[in-house]
């Protein structure tokens, strides 16, 4: 019975029953007293449930569902859309640190779905180049973490230092230099391809 036990927490974890649970209750603003009224369950229950402490059966949840006008389905329905992706600092440092090329680190796994792309780039002193060509569009944030960069276009000049942040949506050529004496490291956050 243990393993049926452990099984059954196991395939329900994913569906977050609990969170699920004290979620409805915190908006509809009601205590474990008054759902315990409202449901004739006791509060301890109740809390065991919130807190995952506990399994609901099919006939409590039932019960709930009454009190909140909702369909069992609100608790066994796939999220339709979840990705929360963390790169840990550690794993973005190294690859052959140097001076002489632009370092560009993805800060996600990337994929063929993926609606925005987040890169910490790091341009050596002096370095140079091109956010985009003459007549290619481009729409990204630039955010200075460390150094300077100076963004030029259509005959503007524009430095960013450290905490500066530029919204870009041109379909003008703007080019880029690490300015000042020290190395810039910028977070970009651009598009992801779009979906079908």
């Amino acid at each position: 019975m243990a393993n049926t036990q452990s099984y059954a927490r196991w395939a329900l974890e994913p569906y977050n029953i609990g969170m699920k649970l004290r979620t409805l209750r915190t908006q509809k603003h009601l205590t474990l007293s008054r759902l315990a009224a409202e449901t004739g369950l006791s509060t301890a229950l109740l809390s065991k449930l919130e807190t995952d402490r506990m399994i609901p059966t099919l006939p409590t949840l039932a019960n709930i569902c009454r009190v909140y006008g909702i369909g069992l389905s609100y608790f066994f329905a796939d999220a339709a859309k979840h990705t929360l992706a963390i790169t840990r600092k550690a794993h973005l440092i190294g690859n052959g640190r140097g001076q002489e090329a632009v370092k560009q680190v993805l800060l996600h796994a990337l994929s063929n779905h993926a609606r925005l792309v987040a890169r910490m780039i790091e341009y050596p002193t002096g370095a140079a180049g091109v956010m985009s060509e003459v007549g290619q569009s481009v729409c990204s944030v630039v955010y200075v973490l460390e150094g300077e960069l100076r963004l030029d276009s259509g005959g503007m000049h524009e430095v960013l230092e450290i905490g500066d942040c530029a919204y870009v949506d041109s379909d003008m050529s703007i080019a880029w230099s690490a300015s000042g004496t020290a190395p810039c490291r910028v977070l970009v956050v651009t598009p992801g391809k779009p979906r079908e």
